[in-house]
């Protein structure tokens, strides 16, 4: 008896010393791979923590969705989140589009909440900390093995998908095309389309085969992601435009299996999308605590291609260790930047 009653005060001093932070978690959405393994990470981080430590991390998850709708939404979301102060203690968010979400994260400034965003950045307001893949060097790892597969008096003939509407996906095509120039590589833009998501991959890919019918008349096609970039390979592929090489990001196991097999997909310069999650929610979790956190995280981005199979550990995976690169004078940089 006295060793139940002497168990049951344990249990209970547990349970009243343990502390409770509520964290919303404003998800972009569900539909694409990279997406779904960063949520994945901040969860799975939040479990380690409530498992490990003597806080409990109670989260509240929404999902926007893709689109203007999918932007539209977000911003209700976040409002409402604030509507109620006392009933969150740290709001972590992938944002939909740069600019949208401007007047909440001012609202969350005034009413001193603090705001982690993850994977694209939020103009306007006061961000305790940005974390998100080092999408130049995506872009970069990209041109550079694009630009060891052609002669520099060779002029490459490129297709540029693009979604100029988020930070991350603007500094990939920007290190993708710095690096071309570095090389003194000679290259011509023919095209630029818009793609982030599957059913907007599906449109491009369709268009482009409608725009460049002939064999021969396009080189390249860089996709700034999987979620749109993936239909497109696909649309190739059936197509049998198997003479383009598809140079893109993310690191979704169906694109990682078309380097595997050969099909069209050269390149893919993968995010480590579940360490973005468990970074965002261990950021925000250092900081409830008084703890001094970087403004900025940069994490690494791996390229897969045929010769670096071996080396990747996933998306879901952690980073691997320094990795020479075949087609180039340097090796792959594993380290995470921290920026204060």
């Amino acid at each position: 008896m006295k060793v139940i009653l002497l168990a049951s005060l344990f249990i209970f001093s547990l349970s009243t010393t343990a502390k409770t932070y509520r964290v919303a978690a404003l998800y972009w959405s569900m539909d694409i791979e990279g997406q779904v393994s960063m949520r994945k990470g901040l969860e799975q981080r939040a479990k380690e923590i409530t498992k490990n430590t003597k806080y409990n991390i109670v989260i509240d998850a929404y999902v926007a969705g893709n689109g203007r709708e999918g932007a539209k939404r977000q911003i209700e979301q976040f409002y409402k989140v604030l509507e109620d102060r006392k009933a969150v203690d740290l709001i972590i968010v992938q944002p939909t589009d740069n600019s949208a979400l401007i007047g909440p994260l001012q609202m969350a400034n005034k009413l001193k909440i603090p705001v982690i965003a993850y994977d694209q950045y939020i103009l306007g307001g006061d961000l305790t900390s940005f974390i998100t893949s080092n999408n130049y060097q995506a872009g970069r790892l990209n041109g550079q093995y694009i630009e060891s597969l052609y002669s520099n008096d060779i002029e490459i003939k490129i297709i540029i998908v693009e979604y100029p509407r988020v930070t991350s996906t603007i500094e990939r095509v920007e290190g993708f095309i710095d690096t071309l120039k570095k090389a003194k590589q000679k290259y011509k833009i023919i095209g630029t389309y818009n793609a982030v998501e599957p059913s907007s991959g599906r449109i491009v890919g369709d268009q482009i085969l409608k725009d460049f019918p002939k064999k021969g008349s396009v080189d390249v096609i860089f996709t700034i992601n999987d979620g749109g970039g993936l239909p497109i390979v696909q649309a190739l592929k059936k197509a049998k435009r198997d003479e383009i090489k598809v140079a893109t990001i993310d690191g979704d196991p169906n694109s990682i299996k078309n380097i595997k097999d050969g099909n069209i997909t050269v390149i893919n310069s993968a995010q480590f999308c579940a360490e973005i999650g468990r970074q965002s929610m261990q950021a925000g979790f250092d900081f409830l605590k008084g703890n001094k956190i970087s403004k900025r995280l940069l994490i690494p981005t791996f390229p897969v291609t045929k010769l670096t199979l071996n080396s990747f550990t996933g998306m879901d995976g952690t980073l691997p260790k320094q990795v020479e690169l075949p087609w180039s004078d340097s090796s792959w940089d594993n380290k995470v930047k921290r920026i204060e």
